[in-house]
């Protein structure tokens, strides 16, 4: 029966993306209270502006890391570009890279080579820089199991919700994205990552009412965060991926119960009118080990 440490258990219920090449954004990161900070090299910076963005990399990463917040770097994909966001990145403090438009299981091995070349060169241990692997096209998605396999310093995998939409012909929403983030979803836990995302498109933060519904229910379907492109995304992420006090409670009176009926002897439990079997008593331990991670992350964020 799994009972995870919290001190192994990566908690990025918001990932929020700022631009690397803004310096108001950059100063403000770190108050927004964020689990993970994405330093944004690709789409969000035009390529004219990425140079001087490298540059200052580090010093963008150290102040948006002010209040704890891991800090991923998104690279680009075309190889020039990816070649010169490694060598910025690829240093102490930049916990993962955020790898888009993945569709080529051994194309992702052969940059975790490149990545480690540069963290042996700086004398970094050798698969301490993470990959959070963005599946973008229909082509990504078919071979999601490959790519979720591919290289051990993968953490992580989403569904990038508006390339996948442009590559397939679709409308980014909830109901056309449902089944393609499901299925990066089960890729994702097979391989033993993180799913990241939520049922819907990131694009879509301005009625924050219906961003907490869409997050409410890629919680329900094992989602265990997710990016966003606004500041004003973060608390609600935040809470959603957080267990409740209420579910807690019922997390920890299964765990108890299901412990003393074993110490009596007796294989059948019953809590709060429901029998209990060994499923719900893991997927409780979860949630108590998930909640004492995330007490640890805002007790650490917050000294």
């Amino acid at each position: 029966m799994s009972n995870a440490s919290p001190q192994e258990m990566l908690i990025w219920r918001s990932l929020l993306f700022v631009p690397a090449n803004n310096r108001r954004f950059i100063d403000k990161a770190h108050t927004r209270g964020a689990d993970g900070i994405i330093l944004d090299l690709e789409d969000s910076v035009p390529a004219g502006e990425r140079p001087d963005a490298r540059r200052g990399l580090m010093e963008s990463a150290a102040l948006a890391a002010n209040s704890g917040a891991d800090i991923l770097v998104r690279i680009n994909s075309q190889a020039d570009e990816s070649a010169a966001d490694l060598d910025a990145a690829v240093h102490p403090g930049i916990r993962a890279l955020l790898v888009p438009k993945v569709e080529d299981p051994e194309a992702l091995a052969t940059l975790s080579n490149q990545v480690s070349r540069l963290e042996a060169d700086r004398g970094m241990a050798v698969g301490s820089v993470g990959f959070v692997v963005l599946v973008e096209s229909a082509t990504g998605l078919l071979r999601a199991e490959a790519i979720a396999r591919a290289d051990p310093r993968t953490l992580a995998l989403e569904l990038g919700g508006e390339d996948f939409a442009l590559s397939t012909g679709m409308v980014p929403d909830p109901e056309t994205l449902a089944v393609p983030k499901q299925m990066v979803l089960y890729a994702a836990r097979a391989a033993g990552l993180i799913p990241l995302g939520i049922l819907g498109s990131i694009a879509d933060y301005a009625d924050v009412d219906a961003y907490r519904i869409t997050a409410q229910r890629s919680q329900r379907f094992g989602f265990e965060g997710a990016a966003c492109i606004h500041p004003s995304g973060v608390p609600i992420l935040n809470e959603v991926f957080t267990p409740t006090a209420a579910q807690a409670a019922h997390a920890q009176r299964v765990v108890d119960a299901y412990a003393d009926a074993q110490r009596a002897g007796s294989g059948a439990v019953s809590v709060d009118g429901r029998m209990i079997d060994v499923p719900v008593v893991e997927r409780g331990q979860k949630l108590l080990a998930r909640l004492q991670a995330i007490r640890a992350r805002e007790a650490a964020a917050a000294s």
